[in-house]
């Protein structure tokens, strides 16, 4: 649970604002009119945000690239359904061995 203070006292006593935050562990959240202004945190609790933040970014990008994946093939099953060749770029072709 994060500390409130209204902005108003939060300029009075933002060295030990400060402290709470730094060595308190806590956080700060002050307020204007009973509304979250700003939050004061840690540097290590900012940087943990930002890396959460970074890793959100990623598994978005990685969830587009499998959407845009099942929509190309998506798009290749219906060409096959409408009677049209897919091309899979297959490049080998197995063949059983010969008898003899």
């Amino acid at each position: 649970m994060a500390y409130e203070i209204p902005v108003t006292q939060a300029r009075a006593e933002l060295a030990d604002l400060i402290n709470r935050v730094v060595y308190g562990e806590e956080r700060v959240v002050v307020t204007r009119h009973g509304k979250p202004l700003v939050a004061l945190v840690s540097a290590a609790d900012l940087a943990r945000l930002e890396s959460l933040k970074s890793e959100e970014a990623e598994a978005a990008a990685a969830e587009e690239r499998v959407i845009a994946s099942v929509s190309a093939i998506r798009s290749v099953a219906s060409a096959s359904a409408s009677g049209e060749r897919a091309d899979f770029g297959i490049v080998a072709k197995h063949e059983p061995p010969e008898r003899r």
